[in-house]
């Protein structure tokens, strides 16, 4: 009986067969791959077999044990899984091999044998294949543990380099007081105390602690160190090098240092931060007093008005003339001014509405100078000015940019005397941005140095008869426009203003 003849004709019964004891009979692993698999696996396994049996070519169930190998040990089956579902394959065509030979023992004989080489060969190299694949998978998860390695290795270094960058480069100052020393400092921490880092280390903690503070200070470190409880935020003042005493906060925790313990902190000055709570307490209260004036400018405004009627009705009247008509005339000269003032506070007081639009500031000016040209004449002012050729227009509200402008110059013709000076300059500004300048100098008395930081602070004056809201307000709506403006002291004598404002 030919050995190829018997395969062919049992060919397809045998695939049948072999597939639904695997998915039945073999494991529960074989039972949940997909039928698929089986219809692509189980015919080359049997066609392999052929070869090898038919033709004695091994080389079909190499490219079978490679193929299958891969597949089984990437999900998880096991050696003698793999060996059950040939050894299948066997007890389905043993009896086939019987039944064909038709009771032929030493062809029955020699076809089993023929059946069990090829099956021990298909073991054993399904047994290389996964050992091959174990050593492999070994290999390289030692290879990503060394890699692993290599990484955290190299992360520790980053971050202990990281952690010193931080430590030495931060601007609150770190420190370490162990035993009442300091062991432990960032160069951050003697630039606080006007110290080199060499200078620090080792010196006692209370050498950095202002006197005012010390009993508070000593006691809290006192405390932390026993374990006791302790507030690990406080603020205190330090002590600088040069005897000056600083707000600083402290953020302070027990630790161990080279196996002893130790307050381990970070020190920030605060001197900037207090310094800015009290100018938004400032702010909160004029905020208050905004409310209040606005409520107060509404309840004079509207008798002021009642009053400048009926004196403009009184003037109108040509019985009242000499003394009488002139103190009528300084009346209304002063219910004016109140009226001017009421303005100021209310222009202070509420949120102000833009309106921009692209405009000239030479036209600007001269407006303006137009507006208080009566003023200019009383005192036969001298005004010069000196504008730059082809200015840029600026995005402003003219109305409000008016309003600033007036005030300023106002404050230039009240502050010289009669044939006084006053220079009016508009040039390009310097730098990357486009800006238009504006100067106003004038030649009067000026003001002191000592008065210069509050020069824009709202209700603050020198004057008389001021209320300290002009420089304020022009201030609000120059910086409204994206612009700047400063004083200073004009030399031999007298005051400039500039603002500078974006072109358009």
């Amino acid at each position: 009986m030919n050995m190829g003849d018997m395969l062919s004709r049992n060919r397809d019964r045998m695939i049948r067969e072999w597939i639904r004891k695997l998915r039945t009979e073999a494991s529960p692993r074989y039972s949940a791959r997909p039928i698929g698999e089986y219809h692509r696996t189980i015919p080359a396994a049997f066609d392999a077999y052929f070869a090898a049996l038919v033709h004695n070519d091994y080389s079909r169930i190499d490219e079978v044990v490679e193929e299958i190998g891969d597949l089984r040990f990437r999900t998880g089956f096991t050696l003698s899984e793999v060996q059950k579902a040939f050894e299948i394959f066997g007890s389905l065509f043993m009896p086939v091999i019987v039944r064909e030979l038709k009771g032929s023992v030493p062809e029955v004989i020699a076809a089993l044998n023929r059946l069990d080489l090829c099956l021990n060969y298909t073991i054993h190299r399904f047994s290389d294949y996964f050992q091959a694949l174990s050593e492999k998978q070994i290999r390289d998860y030692s290879q990503m543990l060394e890699i692993k390695v290599e990484d955290r290795t190299r992360e520790l270094a980053e971050s202990e380099t990281k952690y010193r960058t931080l430590v030495e480069e931060i601007r609150d100052g770190y420190f370490v007081n162990r035993g009442g020393r300091i062991v432990f400092a960032n160069k951050a921490f003697g630039e606080m105390h006007g110290y080199a880092l060499k200078e620090v280390i080792g010196r006692p903690f209370t050498d950095f602690v202002a006197p005012q503070s010390m009993d508070e200070v000593t006691r809290l470190y006192e405390r932390r160190v026993q374990e006791k409880e302790s507030r690990e935020h406080y603020v205190y003042n330090r002590l600088h090098r040069n005897g000056s005493s600083l707000l600083t906060e402290n953020n302070v925790v027990l630790t161990v240092y080279e196996g002893e313990k130790a307050a381990i902190g970070i020190c920030r000055d605060i001197t900037e931060r207090m310094e800015i709570e009290k100018r938004v307490r400032e702010a909160e209260n004029l905020a208050h007093i905004g409310q209040i004036t606005t409520s107060l400018a509404h309840e004079v405004r509207n008798p002021l008005s009642s009053a400048r009627m009926s004196i403009q009705m009184l003037l109108k009247n040509k019985a009242f003339t000499g003394n009488e008509r002139r103190r009528l005339e300084i009346l209304a000269q002063e219910v004016e001014r109140l009226n001017r003032i009421v303005t100021e506070m209310l222009d202070f007081a509420k949120p102000v509405r833009y309106d921009f639009q692209p405009a000239s500031v030479e036209d600007l000016l001269n407006s303006c100078l137009d507006v208080i040209e009566t003023k200019i004449m009383e005192k036969d002012i001298v005004i010069r000015k000196s504008f730059s050729n082809k200015l840029p227009h600026v995005m402003m509200d003219p109305e409000k940019m008016e309003q600033a402008v007036i005030n300023l110059l106002l404050n230039a013709v009240e502050a010289v005397g009669r044939q006084g000076l006053i220079r009016i300059t508009v040039s390009r500004g310097k730098g990357k941005k486009q800006m238009v300048r504006v100067e106003i100098t004038d030649n009067g008395p000026g003001i002191g140095p000592e008065d210069m930081p509050y020069i824009f602070d709202p209700f603050f004056s020198k004057k008389s008869k001021g209320t300290g809201l002009g420089l304020a307000n022009a201030k609000k709506i120059i910086e409204a426009h994206g612009g700047t403006i400063r004083v200073v002291s004009a030399l031999p004598r007298g005051m400039r203003v500039s603002f500078s404002i974006p072109a358009g």
